[in-house]
């Protein structure tokens, strides 16, 4: 029942640049939303797939704005300030759930003892594919982990948000269709169990040697170790000796593999197997790698 009422949302992805994310993701096949301006100092260029779930790519737009919130004690501006101070200026720094009651995360988060903050509510405006506009708002459940600084986990609740279809969104030129899986790593998956299962409201988790995977809606959360990740990610980015939880890749599900490795190829992007999987590595405006898996039929 969880991984249905908590389904995988969307990730909050830093970026130094919008104008450089936006032209990373047109040229990795992606259709990008115009952008969306935040009260509090941020601005975002969305990718929306098919399955729901979307990709915020996220720049500081207003310093000046930002910084009032952070001070403010807005959690989500705060975790973007450290993860920028502390990682890079690109990257992969959150995950959200979507959510019918976000006071309730909360509540639990606390009792729990996963609770990264005070709740945020907040509006902004919105232009829809066929140009309307309107105000969307939103109440955000903070949870994390000390020792996870890099990763902030929230449930996000739309509250009065109208209806939009955004199909038209949906529509990208190298077939991608669902987020299938986010990948995190750890020395030690099975420290972060409580946190995630928490955030999933107990969920059960499946295990495995090399650590364990929740279902969320129609996408994984997949905790693995270094060495598992550094296999099928192509490098040694992750260290055992570092204890904290990041993040570390995306994979996407996609209607034709050679199709989308032709679009890849078109646009002189670099492209590795990894398995049953393509891999494009992280550049500037993607801040980790991305993996693209033909869907079983």
């Amino acid at each position: 029942m969880s991984a249905q009422l908590r389904p995988l949302d969307h990730l909050v992805l830093p970026v130094d640049d919008l104008s450089t994310a936006e032209a990373r993701y047109q040229a990795l096949g992606f259709q990008v939303a115009p952008r969306g301006q935040h009260p509090f100092g941020t601005a975002n260029a969305c990718v929306y797939l098919a399955d729901g779930t979307f990709l915020e790519p996220l720049a500081v737009a207003d310093q000046e704005s930002a910084a009032e919130a952070v001070k403010a004690g807005n959690v989500f501006v705060g975790h973007d300030t450290i993860f920028r101070t502390r990682v890079a200026q690109d990257g992969l720094s959150a995950l959200v759930l979507g959510t019918q009651d976000a006071a309730a995360d909360d509540a639990r988060f606390r009792a729990n003892s996963v609770s990264r903050g005070e709740m945020l509510r907040f509006s902004r405006p919105f232009v829809g594919p066929d140009g309307t506009t309107g105000e969307a708002s939103f109440l955000l459940a903070f949870a994390g982990d000390l020792r996870a600084p890099d990763a902030l986990f929230f449930t996000c609740e739309r509250v009065g948000v109208p209806a939009v279809d955004r199909t038209p969104l949906t529509r990208h030129a190298n077939g991608v269709t669902a987020l299938r899986r986010v990948i995190l790593v750890a020395p030690e998956p099975h420290h972060f169990e409580m946190l995630l299962t928490t955030l999933m409201d107990h969920a059960e988790p499946v295990r495995s040697e090399n650590g364990f995977e929740l279902q969320a809606g129609t996408s994984l959360i997949t905790v693995l170790t270094p060495a598992s990740a550094n296999a099928l990610l192509g490098n040694a980015s992750w260290d055992e000796a570092d204890p904290t939880l990041q993040f570390a890749a995306i994979e996407f599900g996609v209607a034709d593999l050679s199709a989308t490795r032709a679009i890849f190829e078109a646009a002189s992007i670099p492209v590795q197997l990894a398995g049953q999987s393509l891999r494009v590595d992280a550049a500037a405006g993607q801040g980790v790698p991305f993996l693209f898996t033909e869907a079983k039929s």
